[in-house]
């Protein structure tokens, strides 16, 4: 018999165990305290970019990412990391797994405070929505799974056709590009999600900047060297050999 809780590795099934812990408090928090309740978790752990920063809640960008605004958020975002971490966590192991997820969770975070404070930096506007869920942090797995899997079949549901995993994140990153530019009005936080792609991006390609780094300065130093060799030849050149009656046979 299929054991489907062994299927899953450590870090996915703790992540979601969270989340959902986290979900059913916000709806007994709702039930219970109405709005008052939503209020708390929505405002107080949920990412408000001017209050993040003007009011010091350092915690948000990291809490937003267990909440979630509905039954089909939640679901939604843990059958994504379900069905992509799984194989990512396997690859990498689950304390790799565990970093590269909250870095991009994180980094989505701190991506979405600086594009909307910059739009509203008087917290007028957008800097006073808040944003949950774990969406940014999910869109930097699918980058990573296109970058380490790029040949993975995906099955475009409800259509009949599979996709590669290079062209689905292709497509869905520019998705939420263009949603960028208009004004969608669908309370999705399409800053948050591209921000969680970027973020993952950078940390993924983290050490090839490194090298780039250490081969310029590599290069520099071998330039350095030449042109010293060359002014020594060049000085060198006209002296006369060292008197051969010192040689010893």
């Amino acid at each position: 018999m299929f054991d489907i809780g062994s299927y899953f590795p450590p870090a996915i099934k703790t992540i979601c165990i969270a989340c959902v812990t986290v979900f059913l408090l916000q709806e007994l928090s709702a039930l219970l305290f109405h709005e008052a309740g939503v209020r708390f978790w929505t405002f107080g752990l949920g990412l408000v970019p001017y209050a993040a920063v003007f009011g010091f809640r350092i915690w948000q960008p990291f809490t937003y990412i267990f909440l979630h605004g509905g039954i089909l958020h939640i679901l939604f975002n843990l059958l994504y990391l379900a069905m992509f971490g799984a194989d990512l966590e396997r690859a990498w192991g689950s304390r790799k797994f565990y970093t590269y997820f909250f870095v991009c969770g994180v980094g989505a975070g701190v991506v979405d405070i600086i594009v909307k404070l910059l739009l509203d930096p008087h917290g007028r506007g957008t800097a006073l929505v808040p944003t949950i869920g774990a969406s940014g942090a999910i869109y930097g797995v699918l980058l990573a799974v296109a970058v380490i899997m790029p040949h993975r079949q995906v099955w475009v549901f409800p259509l009949p056709v599979t996709v590669s995993m290079r062209v689905f994140v292709i497509v869905m990153g520019a998705i939420e590009f263009f949603s960028t530019i208009g004004v969608s009005g669908d309370n999705v936080s399409h800053v948050c999600h591209l921000g969680g792609m970027l973020v993952g991006y950078i940390y993924l390609r983290r050490g090839s900047y490194g090298y780039s780094v250490r081969n310029y300065f590599s290069d520099w130093k071998r330039r350095r060297l030449k042109r010293k060799f060359e002014v020594y030849v060049r000085d060198h050149r006209d002296k006369p050999p060292s008197n051969p009656d010192n040689w010893v046979n």
